[in-house]
């Protein structure tokens, strides 16, 4: 799990640019899965088929984008002004490298404040080093995208920093779980979805071909450990969660109570989550055609939407042991 991790998170993907992703993500489900195929979104639909012919037909959503920033102007001295593609704080763009597709790296950071200015995007720039906009602009474009570039490290033994956890651990997770899962009585549909920090776009078009029973999305969630810090009843390596409703979608309650099952059979150690703001994949999916039963296992992240979101490998374990007791019943 931890190779597939460092593999993702090293990946370009901003919302609207996720190929390089899905090109690994095929690579890395090679002779695991009976088809693949993208959707008009660029959603990456794998499939692997059910032994049982009454089995369910169960859709996993984990989505590849990450927040980024869009290049708005090049100003005269070849500085960027840029806007967000998905939440960005100010607080955690400051003195912090950048990268844009074609491998041109830059500083993103903050412009002194006038007196009584408070930040904000605005006084936000990147340097990519250019003396002017003549020579920015055989660099960068204005509608080229940026993302966080910070290396991913070891934080102890079992935990991982990166940018972009959000949300490739979940797709590290769902690659392990297609890649391990032996012959299942259901269907199961692996969507790495698109443009998820920007509104649920990819999820809702996936699960219109989909049709699925019943969806799950794979997601990070915030944790309420860390010092001063929002209380919710998140821990990281607590184990994953299983979600009981965030802003955006209460989750179904048989489904839920399927869930726990599944984790009391395999002994995992599931945390069980109310976020009283944000939304997943799951909703999309539940508005999808007729309605979808739906919910979230999520893994727990601290310091989301940042350079340096760090997870833990047990609650992926963890995560991985629910759903193959989930789906093998």
């Amino acid at each position: 799990m931890k190779e597939l991790l460092q593999q993702l998170t090293a990946a370009y993907g901003p919302s609207g640019r996720e190929n390089e992703v899905a090109e690994l993500i095929l690579k890395l489900l090679e002779g695991k899965i009976d088809t693949a195929r993208r959707d008009a979104l660029d959603n990456l639909i794998c499939e692997r088929k059910g032994t049982d012919p009454k089995g369910k037909r169960i859709m996993f959503s984990a989505h590849m984008d990450q927040i980024g920033m869009v290049v708005t102007h090049i100003e005269k001295e070849g500085y960027l002004r840029i806007s967000n593609v998905g939440g960005l704080s100010v607080s955690n763009l400051r003195a912090r490298r950048v990268r844009f597709s074609n491998g041109v790296q830059g500083v993103m950071t903050e412009q002194p404040l006038k007196p009584g200015e408070t930040s904000s995007l605005h006084t936000c720039y990147i340097d990519v080093g250019a003396s002017d906009a003549t020579e920015a602009e055989k660099l960068v474009k204005v509608g080229d995208m940026a993302v966080f570039a910070e290396p991913g490290f070891t934080v102890n033994q079992h935990r991982l920093a990166a940018p972009a956890m959000d949300d490739r651990s979940a797709c590290a997770l769902l690659v392990s779980l297609m890649r391990d899962l032996p012959p299942c009585p259901h269907t199961v549909v692996a969507v790495f979805s698109t443009q998820e920090e920007v509104g649920c776009r990819g999820s809702a078009t996936a699960a219109y071909s989909v049709e699925p029973d019943e969806g799950i999305a794979l997601d990070v969630t915030l944790c309420g450990d860390q010092p001063e810090d929002r209380k919710l009843a998140i821990n990281l390596g607590d184990g994953p969660a299983i979600k009981i409703m965030d802003a955006r979608s209460i989750s179904n309650p048989a489904l839920v109570d399927a869930l726990f099952s599944a984790a009391k059979r395999a002994k995992v150690a599931c945390q069980r989550e109310v976020l009283p703001y944000g939304g997943t994949d799951a909703s999309s999916i539940q508005l999808s055609r007729g309605g979808v039963p739906v919910c979230t296992v999520s893994i727990p992240c601290r310091n989301v939407h940042s350079p340096c979101e760090i997870v833990d490998l047990r609650d992926m374990e963890g995560a991985k042991k629910l759903l193959l007791s989930y789906l093998l019943g």
